[in-house]
């Protein structure tokens, strides 16, 4: 549903994106995460023929970018990190004028849907200078998607609302992806990445790690158990170390955290074995890793390599 390859931008002698190559399935819900000035913005505005790329190629919807731009644009809805409104024109017009655009048939319904879809359908006749930033995100969403475009392409959807707004966005967007919309997401909120993603890539100039959450937790971290001890678990350590399949075993408050690879077939060994020892388990749980805990892994790598490179 969207493709790059090699995809590269500079802006003179800034290289904003570096040869960036992806694909994004239909109906994924696809997370670029990134800091600041790494170029997210730029690659959605490249895969939306806003920009042209210095070299590479990309399609999106099965249409070549820079070839087939008019066809991509209807295909595609999108949302900038500071859209604009007709701030004197009533949602309703805002709304309306952007479907005539598009050349949307059923204008006024498609219009009250979304307004009524998005909570804005009592407010419809009020000037949109006169919104909450979370209502004027709720209706440049709406505006986004009057066309049912077959790809979406959000930047910063929650930015700056509070979090009722961000709530509610967040909510809606889990909607659109079981709907099974195809969606390519740029954002700072690692959390919320976390939950609605199918996948994320870790993106700084160039991508530096691409795939599930859960497969970036377990590249970067592995697995592990702990066991929550009723007693003082210390002399128990030497017990779990002697199973071949145990890489690390750690002590710290009355709890055995233990590094494993397949925690749900080796879990009741190692509690046979903590039992058998005379071990009292009051509960078992797996330490997770947070996906805060991967980006900032991966790009303070990244950092430090560049910064090995130049001195």
């Amino acid at each position: 549903m969207i493709e790059a390859q090699e995809l590269t931008k500079s802006f003179g002698d800034n290289l904003a994106v570096d040869r960036l190559s992806l694909k994004v399935e239909e109906g994924e819900v696809f997370g670029f995460l990134g800091p600041n000035g790494a170029g997210k913005t730029t690659t959605i505005r490249m895969l939306t023929a806003l920009i042209k790329p210095t070299s590479g190629r990309s399609n999106v919807a099965g249409y070549e970018v820079g070839q087939q731009d008019d066809q991509i644009r209807r295909n595609a809805g999108i949302l900038t990190e500071a859209p604009g409104l007709y701030e004197r024109l009533s949602a309703t017009r805002n709304l309306e004028f952007f479907a005539q655009l598009y050349e949307v048939e059923d204008v006024k319904g498609q219009v009250e849907r979304y307004l009524r879809m998005l909570g804005l359908w009592e407010r419809r006749h009020e000037p949109a200078g006169t919104f909450s930033k979370g209502m004027r995100q709720k209706l440049v969403i709406a505006r986004a998607l009057l066309h049912e475009p077959k790809v979406l392409f959000l930047d910063e959807p929650t930015s700056g609302l509070d979090p009722e707004a961000a709530k509610l966005v967040r909510d809606f967007i889990g909607g659109l992806k079981r709907e099974g919309r195809t969606i390519f997401m740029c954002t700072h909120n690692l959390a919320e990445a976390d939950h609605l993603c199918d996948r994320i890539g870790v993106f700084n100039t160039k991508l530096l790690a691409l795939d599930t959450p859960s497969a970036l937790r377990r590249q970067l971290y592995g697995r592990s158990v702990v066991f929550h001890l009723a007693q003082d678990g210390s002399r128990f350590s030497g017990v779990v170390e002697k199973i071949p399949f145990v890489q690390e075993v750690n002590y710290v408050d009355n709890k055995l955290v233990v590094n494993v690879d397949k925690p749900e077939d080796q879990n009741p060994i190692l509690v046979r074995a903590l039992v058998e020892a005379g071990a009292d388990i009051q509960f078992v749980g797996e330490v997770r890793r947070s996906l805060e805990d991967v980006y900032l892994h991966l790009v303070k790598n990244e950092e430090e390599k560049e910064n090995t490179l130049h001195n």
